[in-house]
């Protein structure tokens, strides 16, 4: 069966970002009187519970540069539980950058104007929220403190009782910024954590702000279960799927307890809920906070954490509380805090229920932590786009410093041989105005402007074709088509003294190379080959380089295959009639025109007995350019006597006879 692989062409925008100033000139004032920051907390969290979800009858419309606060989300009921909390909703924004494809929902919290985004539909993970801040703050480029705002997999231990419904807040610990990114493949493999980079820490009155509310829930305890019926209260619809669910489905199962693969039953029907099978906690009284707030390390990975020995392991290692997939997307890229609604217990017993209502419950702590924050406070602070500008420039030179010496590792490893020496060398024999006839030819002409032909040219030996071939080469990629990435150019030079480095496989390799070495990123279908066969030290079977050449083909909108010297090909288990076979059926699906030379061979021939044929002779004019090349060569007496010289030019062209 073969294996269907797809390429796509790594892009990269460098989003210019003009800059704006911070005003809240237009906000309301009596708003601003009843939260003041000098309010107690209590009094502000219980007008928060009231103002939630109310909304102005006309949604006032701000500037770009009035929103200070970045908030991401990754899932739909993320972005509707950031929305039910926002204190007044403003109208959407008419425009944003040419390249930002996110969506935004715009609005305030207290005194802080909002700019909530979501990740695309169906995407997750690291690249997507990379996508999603990058695109945020060239849209909104005053934005100045960043929250990720959302659901996680809890980590429960005897030290740390999370809970389903609880929050967790990233948190610094031991110099780290509260979140850390892990190798989620080497952690499946052998248990270990191999932390692979940190979060940027977030600004200090962000995490005073944190210190401040935790103190105050500390004394007073909080009121978030309050502020969530509150706002369900106005919006009963949402009540089905965002209120907290009954306790009895907050089950901890023991480690050793997986859920069946391939099963859609509810874990109280496949697993059980039996004391052999659960672990038992006590119930929480109401000197307990319900739900529970924890600080500390999140852990961030590509993939969704559903292995409860592995979980276990590294919570004993990292003294983790929480699992997640999108926040290592952030790192040095928009430095933010963390909050995370707990939703299940990072195991095989993933748990829909509780989604909904650990969204409100991270939303609700995020709205507490922006009443305690003054606005001067968030306009004292550099725009994040600022803060990061000389970072993007320092890791963009590290990027391209390591694509390119990845992306060379591997172009030697799919194919060692490099034609482009050989054509240097060619270049370099060629005589300063020869072949001039062929380029201006109405064959090669034809053959340029077409789709999918091919032209054929055979010859005799010594009749230049090698040359040709190169001028041909030079004529595509130095002269026509030198800055156009659409068209693919890719070329060979068959020799009979290197068969052994020129069997199918290796010259449809070749191919390949040379079309992936002008796009700036290696295409996902290669990536893929080298990732599986480069550390067990194998090669791609001959299919597979197919399926790749096929995707690769099809990123360009015409490509250039070029071969010289098909005769010198071998023959040995039907090497060239099978590499024949496969770029005439190439050229048959994708935008390919092929070149190729050969001496006369019937068998060849008649491959190309459908093409046009283009015979390759001496002209001439490229003999006589040749020998006035080689004229100050000749003894004296000669150069002395013009007559004697064109007659030996004349003799010599005549004997050539083509050659």
């Amino acid at each position: 069966m073969f294996r269907i692989l797809r390429c796509k062409p790594a892009v990269s925008h460098n989003r210019p970002c003009s800059r704006g100033g911070s005003s809240f000139s237009n906000m309301s004032k009596d708003r601003d009187e009843n939260v003041s920051s000098t309010a107690p907390a209590r009094e502000k969290r219980k007008r928060s519970i009231s103002d939630s979800a109310g909304r102005t009858a006309a949604e006032r419309k701000l500037a770009h540069a009035d929103y200070t606060v970045g908030w991401i989300c990754a899932l739909k009921i993320e972005y509707v539980a950031a929305q039910i909390f926002l204190d007044e909703n403003h109208q959407a924004p008419e425009h944003v950058h040419p390249h930002d494809d996110n969506n935004y929902a715009l609005g305030r919290i207290g005194r802080h104007n909002i700019v909530i985004a979501v990740l695309p539909n169906g995407e997750y993970g690291i690249s997507s929220a990379t996508g999603v801040a990058k695109n945020m703050l060239s849209s909104f480029p005053n934005v100045r403190i960043g929250l990720m705002v959302g659901i996680g997999g809890g980590a429960p231990s005897s030290k740390h009782d999370v809970r389903l419904g609880d929050v967790v807040v990233s948190a610094p610990r031991d110099g780290t910024g509260g979140v850390f990114q892990y190798d989620f493949g080497k952690a499946i493999q052998d248990g270990t954590l191999r932390t692979t980079g940190f979060l940027n820490q977030p600004p200090t009155f962000l995490l005073t702000a944190v210190n401040g509310l935790e103190t105050d829930y500390e004394i007073h305890g909080h009121q978030l279960e309050e502020s969530i019926n509150g706002v369900l209260e106005k919006l009963p619809r949402l009540r089905r799927k965002y209120a907290r669910p009954l306790p009895t489905t907050d089950r901890l199962y023991r480690s050793s307890v997986i859920h069946p693969l391939h099963t859609e039953e509810r874990c109280a029907n496949s697993c059980g809920d039996i004391s052999s099978n659960t672990v038992i906690r006590a119930d929480r009284t109401q000197e307990d906070d319900n739900p529970a707030i924890h600080y500390g390390l999140i852990a961030s990975a590509n993939q969704v954490m559903k292995d409860a020995l592995i979980r276990d392991k590294l919570i004993k290692e990292k003294d983790v509380l929480c699992f997640e997939m999108e926040a290592a997307g952030l790192m040095n890229q928009f430095p933010c805090l963390v909050i995370r609604g707990i939703c299940d217990y990072s195991d095989s017993h993933k748990n829909e229920e509780w989604q909904g209502y650990a969204a409100m419950a991270a939303a609700a702590y995020t709205k507490d932590l922006l009443f305690r924050i003054p606005p001067n406070k968030v306009e004292e602070e550099n725009r994040i786009i600022d803060v990061l500008k000389n970072v993007f420039d320092g890791v963009e030179k590290l990027l391209s410093v390591h694509y390119d010496q990845e992306h060379q590792n591997i172009l030697r490893w799919l194919a060692p041989i490099d034609f482009a020496i050989q054509q240097s060398e060619y270049i370099k024999i060629r005589q300063r105005g020869t072949c001039h006839w062929f380029l201006a030819s109405d064959e090669y002409l034809s053959w340029l402007k077409s789709d999918n032909q091919t032209l054929f040219c055979p010859g005799v030996p010594g009749a230049g074709k090698t040359i040709m071939s190169a001028a041909v080469i030079d004529d595509l990629l130095y002269g026509r088509y030198k800055d156009d990435a659409s068209v693919g150019i890719s070329y060979l030079y068959c020799d009979f003294r290197r068969h052994n480095e020129q069997k199918t496989n290796d010259l449809i390799a070749n191919l390949l190379k040379q079309l992936i070495q002008k796009q700036r990123r290696i295409p996902d279908c290669v990536q893929i080959l080298y990732d599986e066969y480069n550390e067990i030290q194998k090669r791609p079977s001959l299919t597979e380089l197919l399926e790749a050449l096929h995707s690769v083909s099809s990123l360009y909108s015409k490509v250039f295959i070029l071969v010289d010297a098909l005769d010198e090909c071998q023959e040995t288990d039907g090497c060239r009639k099978s590499f024949l076979s496969e770029i005439l059926k190439l050229q048959r699906e994708t935008n390919v025109n092929i070149f190729a030379t050969s001496r006369f061979v019937q068998e060849i021939a008649d491959t190309f007995d459908q093409s046009v044929h283009f015979e390759i002779r001496a002209k001439d004019e490229d003999v006589q350019a040749f020998l006035d090349s080689r004229m100050d060569r000749l003894p004296n007496f000669i150069l002395t006597k013009p007559d004697l010289q064109n007659e030996i030019k004349t003799k010599i062209s005549q004997l050539s006879d083509g050659m």
